[in-house]
């Protein structure tokens, strides 16, 4: 749809070019030509966009936009064009924490440690403010200028809250298209290798979600692997009910034992 997005953002975010594209969203390069300034477009895919719908979106973005802190990407504009559901952030000079891992493998532990206080930092005022993010994992999590931010607050739920809707969307081709990527795995939910025991179950979401993913990252983070890995998303969800985290001191000797104590903890069974 990228025609489409440059004729309907053409006056306000004329498109330079693709950043990237993940499981939800196309990110593009644009210009804001109100502020003079670069900034990152980030657009639902299609089938999503018909599932979640533009109220539901537009309400959760709007609430996201309203969060003010250090270690949170800022939100600057959304809507709809087309019937493309867009929003607006700053354009950061920087990589994603996925990026870092895939480049460089492990972390060293002081790095590791700093970016798990940032992103926590920023989960707590989150938290204080009533908005649980539901997707922490290192796609998530920026890092410019030695420093972390956590990005996309208000997706997931939106996301979420489409997919556990009891109204069905409209009965078209492409609304029905999007109710069913939205209950996909990792599209309603959340991603699989760092999902929380209750958002598997569809138990009730709060704050330790967040606290669960972000163990799921730190443990990444200081390993260079997910905390589980399999085959397949059904494989890597059925062990965090069959299987105990691995000891990160266990390939990372130089981690302390309170550090294994408190991503264990984080990773619990119970919330």
């Amino acid at each position: 749809p990228t025609e489409t997005l440059r004729a309907g953002l053409a006056d306000r975010y004329p498109i330079d070019r693709p950043l990237g594209s993940g499981g939800t969203a196309t990110v593009y390069l644009a210009r804001d030509l109100r502020h003079g300034r670069q900034v990152a477009l980030k657009v639902l895919h299609p089938a999503l966009a018909a599932g979640v719908g533009p109220q539901r979106f537009l309400r959760e973005i709007r609430f996201a936009a309203s969060l003010q802190h250090p270690h949170i990407l800022p939100l600057h504009d959304s809507g709809e064009v087309a019937g493309l559901l867009y929003y607006v952030m700053p354009y950061v000079e920087g990589e994603t924490l996925r990026a870092c891992l895939e480049r460089g493998g492990r972390l060293p532990v002081e790095e590791a440690v700093r970016i798990a206080r940032e992103v926590l930092d920023a989960l707590g005022y989150a938290h204080r403010h009533g908005l649980v993010h539901r997707d922490i994992k290192p796609e998530n999590i920026l890092l410019s200028e030695g420093y972390a931010l956590v990005a996309d607050f208000g997706i997931a739920k939106a996301v979420a809250e489409a997919a556990e809707a009891d109204t069905p969307v409209a009965a078209t081709g492409v609304a029905q298209a999007g109710k069913d990527r939205v209950t996909e795995t990792g599209w309603g939910m959340g991603t699989p290798a760092y999902m929380s025991p209750e958002q598997i179950g569809g138990a009730p979401v709060d704050g330790r979600s967040d606290l669960y993913g972000l163990g799921c990252v730190l443990h990444e983070m200081l390993t260079g692997e997910p905390p589980f890995t399999g085959p397949t998303a059904e494989a890597v969800l059925v062990q965090r009910f069959t299987q105990a985290p691995p000891h990160v001191c266990a390939s990372r000797p130089e981690s302390s034992h309170a550090m294994d104590r408190a991503i264990h903890r984080a990773m619990s069974l119970d919330p």
